[in-house]
């Protein structure tokens, strides 16, 4: 069984589900403590091998995913995996992109898009989802019928 995000772990966030996940800006480096089992990485070019899994979602600063189906997709499998494994979202600076990721998973929890960005805003980062673009997307996996959390 693997040991969840430790309660003191900075940029954690527990969403109502119990998931909970870090954020983080990849120009911060690594935190020390405890390493993700599983790291989303939104950015414009692939990053590095890392010792954990990790999947790569092309997405540029200031933009929207380069395949907005995809990134959907692999959010989902990060919101999935975070119900017994150690998760983050990361981009460049951890706020923008990473704040955008943040809000699609409160969708997943069955947020409306407005209400997912204000609670990222509150219990994140209060300037994540920067541009008005990236709203848009949070909108768009409401749209695409982003189902709630799996039942039992």
């Amino acid at each position: 069984m693997i040991e969840m995000w430790n309660a003191d772990t900075p940029k954690t966030v527990t969403l109502p589900s119990g998931r909970t996940f870090r954020g983080r800006g990849l120009r911060n480096g690594l935190p020390e403590g405890q390493t993700p089992t599983l790291s989303v990485y939104l950015t414009d070019h692939e990053p590095p091998a890392s010792p954990w899994e990790s999947l790569w979602v092309p997405w540029r600063d200031f933009w929207l995913p380069a395949d907005p189906v995809e990134a959907m997709r692999t959010l989902r499998i990060a919101y999935d995996r975070a119900a017994d494994e150690r998760v983050e979202i990361c981009c460049g600076g951890g706020i923008g992109r990473t704040g955008t990721g943040l809000s699609a998973l409160c969708v997943f929890e069955g947020m409306d898009p407005r209400e997912a960005v204000t609670w990222v805003r509150r219990n994140y980062h209060p300037r994540a989802v920067e541009v008005p673009w990236q709203r848009r997307f949070v909108r768009q996996v409401h749209a695409a019928g982003a189902p709630g959390p799996e039942r039992p």
